[in-house]
């Protein structure tokens, strides 16, 4: 699993700093109408599983993930290898790892004819930008990506720098910073454990993975990890002592 070392935070309480704080750090994101990188599809084992939108992955539907293109927005992938060409609607987050910048559902990576290879080198161009708003109502988890914000909500924190020891579990990767202070809460109050947050900067956007823990040793993480996925099925452990 793909670990970047950078800076890690911890979050120790959360209830009273002014947001407005975050809305001037992180500012909004321009994205470009087309792309291109690395294109993976999803393995078997996701069949059925809930996506970020609420969404429930299904192989035979023309389906994506992409890290920042809102919700129900329609794109055109293109195989450059043999200029193959599909239209999938992104419901999902993802992929983080370097250099990738879309996760296919497999009827789409059959149709660019990169299945046996694994991966594709790829264009992405926008069809139809959406709307954002193509989550279904009362199915899988609420997405935590689309949220109004109080205009007096205020969340405390201290901050302090780590070198993390043992093992956690990563709950997920998230852009917004309000999205992330209001999981964290929630994760602390639920699990009663520390929340750690590990920022990422994939291909010049900051990122940042909410992570429970940590733990001493890989068994601890384990249980938690099981306790976890009830709520969290997408969840992993993450071993501090790898690079």
């Amino acid at each position: 699993m793909w670990q970047p070392t950078t800076n890690v935070a911890t979050f120790t309480t959360m209830k009273k700093i002014v947001l407005l704080f975050f809305a001037i750090c992180t500012g909004g994101l321009v994205l470009a109408q087309t792309q291109t990188g690395k294109a993976s599809f999803y393995a078997d084992k996701f069949e059925g599983a809930p996506t970020a939108s609420g969404e429930k992955y299904k192989h035979a539907k023309l389906t994506g993930a992409h890290k920042t293109l809102p919700f129900g927005t329609k794109v055109r992938v293109t195989n450059l290898a043999n200029n193959e060409s599909v239209e999938v609607v992104i419901n999902d987050r993802g992929p983080y790892v370097d250099g990738r910048i879309i996760d296919l559902s497999k009827s789409a990576a059959e149709k660019l004819g990169f299945v046996n290879q694994g991966l594709a080198e790829v264009k992405l161009e926008v069809v139809d930008a959406g709307d954002g708003k193509n989550k279904p109502k009362g199915e899988g988890p609420a997405s935590i990506e689309h949220v109004s914000v109080d205009e007096k909500e205020y969340y405390d924190f201290e901050i302090e720098r780590l070198i993390p020891k043992g093992f956690g579990v990563q709950i997920g990767t998230y852009q917004e910073l309000v999205n992330l202070m209001r999981l964290s809460d929630n994760l602390k109050n639920s699990y009663k454990k520390n929340v750690v947050v590990q920022v990422k900067v994939i291909n010049g956007v900051k990122y940042y993975s909410l992570l429970l823990g940590p733990v001493t040793t890989r068994p601890k993480a384990e249980d938690l990890l099981a306790e976890v996925k009830k709520k969290f099925p997408d969840s992993f452990i993450v071993d501090y002592s790898r690079p």
